[in-house]
């Protein structure tokens, strides 16, 4: 590896898991296309869509994993919460992954664009805000619609290959009227649980590139927990806006590409 691959690797490692930490996404929404199109742009790599999904798989694991620790003190983590919607994210999307095959790549392309819709949409919903200042992980939830919800984020972000933390944060925000640091705690972890899998599918599959996803994980294991420290003193206001923005703008991304798929 060049010294300009390994520095430009790091850099989108290091803003990728920075923004994990800080609003409680996988990161995936900034790696994946920066993964995709900076390197060969700057001349020093190149990675096809299965490399930078392998790659980017392993640093969604290792990123949410710091952020987690990050948030470990604090109670900011809701274990139960956690422990509900984790195992129903994990059982839907090994089911969404198993019948993607028998969907066509448009098809599957539409699902994300949609969930990328609602999650966008979802995001301009106004919430109280006695509910975003407060810190504490002990409030009580519906334990059948968490299940519900869980599965189904699971189902269809298994269905396009996602972690579904930019779908999952919205709903816990706006459906389950969650805290919002808590919420960017919480999702940090379940985001971990349901990229096991992804992990070892992509290992599986050898879509994983061991130099890349090194420089990677180092970037994580560093970016993440400051990441969630900046998180934890920003005001709610500016951390929904980021992620607001960070949703639209993949939102538009992915339309604007399919799009351009349509034959004129």
């Amino acid at each position: 590896m060049s010294i300009g691959a390994f520095l430009t690797l790091l850099c989108i490692g290091l803003l990728g898991s920075f923004v994990s930490g800080m609003v409680g996404i996988g990161g995936s929404i900034v790696k994946y296309p920066l993964l995709l199109y900076v390197p060969p742009l700057l001349g020093v790599a190149e990675f096809s869509s299965h490399q930078v999904s392998g790659i980017s798989a392993v640093q969604v694991l290792f990123s949410t994993a710091a952020g987690v620790f990050a948030y470990r003190k604090g109670n900011y983590l809701n274990y139960r919460l956690i422990a509900y919607m984790g195992a129903a994210i994990v059982v839907g999307s090994f089911i969404g992954a198993y019948e993607a095959r028998y969907l066509s790549e448009n098809a599957i392309n539409l699902v994300y664009a949609f969930l990328a819709t609602i999650a966008a949409a979802m995001m301009f919903i106004r919430t109280e805000e006695r509910m975003d200042d407060q810190n504490s992980s002990s409030g009580e939830f519906n334990r059948v619609l968490v299940v519900i919800l869980a599965g189904t984020v699971g189902l269809l972000s298994g269905v396009v290959g996602a972690a579904g933390a930019f779908l999952l944060v919205p709903l816990m925000l706006v459906v389950l009227k969650i805290p919002m640091r808590v919420t960017i705690a919480s999702s940090l972890a379940i985001t971990f649980i349901s990229s096991i899998g992804a992990t070892i599918g992509k290992l599986s599959a050898g879509d994983v590139l061991l130099g890349p996803s090194l420089v990677m994980i180092w970037a994580s294991i560093v970016a993440a927990p400051l990441g969630a420290r900046v998180g934890k003193r920003i005001s709610v206001k500016w951390l929904k806006a980021i992620l607001a923005l960070l949703i639209v703008v993949t939102c538009v991304k992915i339309w604007s590409d399919m799009l351009h798929q349509i034959p004129h």
